[in-house]
């Protein structure tokens, strides 16, 4: 278990996705350059907000040559069930690791309560969930850890990480607009 650090290349985990198996990292992460944006699970109203705007933008991330992956701790049904049940389509996989392993090789750690998760921004926080179901999502299957902290890796066409970021709570990560600068 190792912290990833500029200039190191992302490991070269085999994943599934909600949709496909057997994919890595090694064939899937090179040729473009890559944003691994790290969430908590699919039935996390935030989280699900996040794909929507990452979705939302996705064009261009493509026009910067670039492609996203979220991570989320959800198994690949939970994944199905949820963008079905909203009929969502997603312009980007959602790698699927309900067992963790994925954050635990990037120590990728939990928060140690609820009140850290928040971090003090819970103001911050309820605006992002009242946004959130605004757009019409609500809560749904709780999976993995609640207090899972976020984290965000971009890697160059070669799998070198370029920048990263291990959030200090929910809200402490990048938005749309500061990612697609970074590229």
């Amino acid at each position: 278990m190792t912290r990833l650090n500029v200039g190191e290349k992302f490991p070269n985990f085999t994943f599934d996705t909600g949709f496909k198996t057997g994919l890595t990292v090694e064939k899937e992460f090179t040729g473009k350059k890559t944003v691994v944006w790290v969430l908590r699970y699919i039935g996390c109203t935030v989280c699900r907000y996040d794909c929507k705007l990452i979705a939302d933008r996705y064009a261009e991330f493509e026009a910067k040559n670039a492609q996203v992956f979220v991570l989320m701790q959800s198994d690949p049904q939970h994944i199905q069930d949820d963008l079905q049940r909203t009929n969502a389509t997603l312009p980007f996989e959602i790698i699927c690791d309900p067992e963790m392993k994925i954050y635990k090789e990037l120590e990728i750690k939990p928060a140690a309560s609820m009140e850290e998760l928040a971090g003090g921004q819970m103001e911050k926080l309820m605006a992002k969930g009242k946004a959130a179901k605004e757009a019409g999502f609500s809560h749904g299957d709780y999976e993995g850890d609640e207090q899972q902290l976020p984290a965000m890796f971009i890697l160059d066409e070669n799998g070198v990480a370029t920048y990263v970021h291990y959030a200090a709570n929910i809200v402490d990560m990048p938005t749309v607009d500061e990612v697609l600068n970074l590229l």
